[in-house]
């Protein structure tokens, strides 16, 4: 069996991340004043490049064009949003591992991150070791959901179901190796049930297939499955958190309905090249924490399912550890290789 985050744990990890944040509120009103200020030795007129791995749209985008204004406005510096899409987001990540590390590029990424270390062994660079923490930002929740001609009203009727016909039942991702998919094999290492895997090139045909009942069932980000929810075309069967959500206080966990201690808890983070002064990292940690503090950046990442949270990098880089480990773990146990 995999060692999970106990809830006890899963409480741990967030007060550390959520320490900077604390920090950052008690600096004193001289120290906010001085604020407005240009990344160290770097020409003001040159654009921070907030690199984001995946497509416009994505929760990961949304962290990216929230923050990007307001830190642009701090900085008294352009900050653009630059996606670069493909290879499960290794392109993107890539491009700021090799970028200069002199405060221009910053990568705005998700815990697929360091599930592509493992997925990934030949990779050209370490997804962890060759970049830098400098804040979390944020973190995500996943609904196991159906569509409603599938039968199942709870997560535990549909454990019950797959322990009775093992393979009958499927199960979409975006594609092999994505946070959807992992988070099914956790699931299914935990309940000890097995779900015959359909990949998808992508989150919106997959939740197509899984609206027309040609798939069974999914993980799925809070502000993907919430209107297709609310709708009624789609049925929350429980939430891979230790505690529920507030967007959907009525769904309970995993453990509540009966399907297994199953935590998947998405981080969301932003890193800088490897070698970044620590002058740099230590301005932009305390720039974004303060972005992260603010009203509308805490009312705009809720109203998509994600708690916002802010970290100094030493207690981000942790998390990162600690969860490259996890999925690393699980990745050798299901045996899962990437396409």
């Amino acid at each position: 069996m995999l060692h999970l985050f106990s809830g006890a744990r899963r409480q741990s990890l967030r007060t550390l991340a959520c320490a900077g944040l604390i920090a950052v509120t008690m600096l004193t009103p001289s120290a906010q004043a001085q604020t407005a200020v240009t990344v160290p030795a770097v020409a003001s007129g040159i654009p921070i490049k907030l690199i984001v791995p995946f497509t416009p749209g994505t929760g990961i985008d949304l962290i990216a064009r929230t923050i990007g204004p307001k830190l642009s406005l701090k900085l008294n510096r352009p900050v653009v949003v630059d996606n670069r899409v493909g290879a499960s987001g290794n392109i993107g990540t890539e491009a700021v591992v090799r970028a200069a590390p002199d405060g221009n590029t910053l990568l705005v990424s998700v815990n697929t991150l360091v599930m592509n270390r493992s997925l990934y062994p030949s990779l050209s660079f370490d997804p962890v070791k060759d970049l830098m923490p400098v804040t979390l930002t944020s973190w995500g929740q996943l609904l196991l959901v159906t569509h409603p001609r599938s039968g199942f009203a709870t997560a535990g009727e549909l454990v019950q179901a797959a322990k009775a016909q093992p393979g009958r039942i499927n199960f979409a991702s975006p594609g092999v190796g994505t946070p959807h998919h992992l988070s099914m094999e956790l699931f299914k290492n935990t309940a000890q049930v097995f779900l015959t895997h359909i990949p998808y090139r992508g989150t919106g045909p997959a939740v197509t297939d899984l609206l027309g009942g040609q798939v069974d069932t999914m993980f799925l980000p809070i502000h993907v499955a919430l209107p297709h929810i609310r709708s009624g075309r789609m049925v929350a069967l429980g939430i891979g958190s230790d505690k529920r959500h507030p967007l959907l206080p009525e769904v309970p966990t995993l453990a509540e309905a009966k399907a297994g201690q199953v935590n998947v808890d998405m981080w969301y983070g932003v890193f800088a090249p490897k070698g970044t002064p620590a002058d740099i990292v230590t301005l932009f940690n305390r720039e974004i924490n303060l972005i992260l503090k603010s009203e509308d950046t805490q009312k705009a990442f809720q109203t998509q399912g994600m708690d916002p949270a802010g970290s100094s990098p030493q207690e981000f880089g942790r998390v990162v550890e600690r969860d490259a480990n996890r999925w690393a773990q699980l990745i050798k146990t299901q045996h899962i290789k990437a396409d």
